[in-house]
């Protein structure tokens, strides 16, 4: 994970950094909402937020 000190602005840069010279605003809004979608689920991790793959299979499969 990125190293706490760093700020979402230097954050955004490194993964702005990242694409490709002709990337889109969306490709910009993407790869942002990516980063940020892991950072979430590496802090879940971290904290303990989860759940166990039989319990998320049992939801899946109560659900058609």
């Amino acid at each position: 994970m990125i190293e706490a000190m760093s700020t979402v602005k230097e954050q955004a840069r490194e993964v702005v950094d990242t694409l490709p010279e002709g990337a889109t605003w969306d490709d910009v809004m993407y790869a942002i909402y990516v980063r940020q979608k892991i950072e979430a689920g590496i802090r879940d991790g971290e904290e303990g937020n989860v759940a166990a793959q039989d319990e998320v299979e049992q939801r899946f499969a109560s659900h058609p």
